[in-house]
């Protein structure tokens, strides 16, 4: 089994940045695709960014592409997502997410049905 933890959330102002870290323990993720999505009150769960089991491939949604950074560790212990340039819309409650089987996705790496793990989220609330 596997626990996903997330940490650094917080509060910033428009324009700033933050990095979440998404900790892994137990069974091991690195034959598995790990992703970040969001919940807001406008949003029940929706996609931010995806790394590919081998940690070749990142994919984004628009809303974020060119801000946020997904990336990990050589086991993807640990997933973290660099947000910079952030803005209203990104408030939200951050969560990381496992695949729910191990390889590839194929092109469905931003539906949620296809994570199994999830963590609790961390808050990120961006306001003036």
């Amino acid at each position: 089994q596997v626990q996903l933890v997330e940490s650094g959330g917080g509060s910033v102002q428009p324009g700033g940045s933050l990095r979440l870290s998404c900790a892994t323990s137990g069974q091991p993720v690195r034959n598995y695709a790990m992703a970040w999505f969001r919940r807001s009150p406008q949003k029940e769960r929706e996609f931010v960014a995806h790394i590919s089991w081998s940690g070749i491939n990142k994919d984004y949604s628009d809303s974020v592409n060119g801000r946020f950074t997904i990336s990990g560790d050589s086991d993807k212990r640990t997933i973290y997502l660099q947000m910079n340039r952030l803005n209203l819309e990104d408030t939200a409650v951050y969560i990381c997410a496992r695949a729910r089987i191990p390889y590839s996705l194929g092109d469905d790496w931003a539906a949620s049905d296809n994570y199994d793990t999830w963590g609790q989220g961390t808050q990120v609330t961006v306001s003036s």
